[in-house]
């Protein structure tokens, strides 16, 4: 049996028309809500450099101001605040990656013996990979790694 080719139907919207020989161009919108496309949207140079210098910061002040920076940007733009971030630690031996919890604004290096609580230890693998400049973690499980041009890798 061979196949059957129809006319296709245009749908266009009501008071509207199209030629028959007429081109069409549609513009493709970006799929989900406002907040799914800025939880996916590419991370700034200041935000990667904000979360760069936590290695630097030995007071207990500039972390909770990084933290604070932080929550305002993610809050800011409407997308969905993470509760904290893995990246690789350069602070050298025993550090291998610290964490940043938004929630407590709590700063902590850990050594490769440590284990990191849910849903930081989720993340912990692809934060020591050294191909991201740091990792997002929400509430719900989902990570996020973020690469060092600011690019957000979809799950």
């Amino acid at each position: 049996m061979g196949s059957v080719e129809r006319p296709r139907r245009i749908v266009v919207p009501p008071g509207t028309s199209v030629a028959p020989d007429g081109m069409r161009i549609a513009v493709p919108q970006p799929p989900g809500p406002v907040s799914t496309r800025q939880q996916f949207a590419t991370r700034t140079q200041e935000l990667l450099g904000r979360l760069r210098r936590l290695d630097a910061a030995v007071d207990d002040a500039a972390v909770q101001d990084i933290a604070c920076w932080l929550h305002e940007q993610y809050a800011g733009r409407g997308a969905p605040v993470p509760v904290g971030f893995v990246a690789q630690c350069l602070l050298g031996s025993p550090y291998v990656d610290h964490r940043l919890g938004l929630d407590g604004r709590i700063l902590e290096h850990c050594a490769a013996h440590d284990v990191m609580p849910p849903p930081f230890d989720a993340a912990r693998m692809l934060a020591r990979s050294g191909a991201y400049a740091f990792v997002e973690v929400y509430a719900d499980g989902l990570v996020l790694p973020v690469l060092p041009d600011g690019s957000v890798v979809r799950p």
